[in-house]
């Protein structure tokens, strides 16, 4: 993987952003980083999610005269093992500050990565439905979960992705969320819990 890529994940890891914008950023702050080449989803006039390719941005609000509330953003990497949308589907504004994207990102070289700047991973259980195809791991000062495969599923996991390939990152993944997963899974804390592939795209 290219070393800015690479720069890209480790930095919105450590920082929980994207190019700057945060889970809780408006519509329109972050069509003006990302652009307007989006696809966008909406469920009644209370959620509304901006599929960018690579990241995607969801909001809520409580009644539809209401403005839009940052609900999360995830990054979907595992799109880029398809290699026809390689080149695309990071998105202008990522490919013009991080160039190319490699088709998969391994968790061991991110957590590494992120070691060495002193930006520990922490395992927290996984959702029953994912396991024990996934793994999830969290940074706790950005609130970040990054979920791979663990060991393939002929139906349950990516074809086009090897043991150890990211899937997804998403934040905010916040600390109540974290300890409600370890409650559930008996306190046990590791398999059994990413913030993840529960909602598959």
């Amino acid at each position: 993987m290219t070393p800015h890529s690479l720069a890209f994940y480790v930095h919105t890891v450590t920082t929980g952003t994207v190019l700057g914008l945060r889970p809780e950023d408006t519509p329109e702050q972050v069509a003006a980083v990302l652009g307007t080449d989006f696809a966008e989803n909406r469920s009644g006039a209370r959620a509304m999610g901006r599929d960018y390719g690579l990241a995607e941005f969801s909001w809520h609000r409580a009644r539809g005269d209401q403005p839009w509330s940052g609900h999360h953003f995830s990054l979907q990497v595992h799109r880029l093992a398809h290699r026809a949308r390689t080149r695309a589907l990071p998105g202008e504004a990522l490919r013009a500050r991080y160039g190319r994207f490699a088709p998969r990102l391994r968790f061991e070289k991110l957590r590494r990565l992120l070691d060495a700047r002193g930006v520990p991973l922490v395992e927290i259980p996984e959702y029953p439905g994912n396991a024990p195809y996934y793994r999830t791991f969290w940074q706790p000062r950005s609130g970040v979960a990054v979920s791979f495969v663990a060991v393939h599923g002929e139906y349950s996991t990516p074809g086009t992705l090897r043991p150890g390939d990211v899937y997804r990152i998403q934040a905010p993944v916040t600390a109540p969320e974290v300890e409600l997963r370890r409650a559930r899974a008996g306190g046990h804390g590791a398999q059994g819990g990413p913030g993840g592939p529960t909602a598959r795209a």
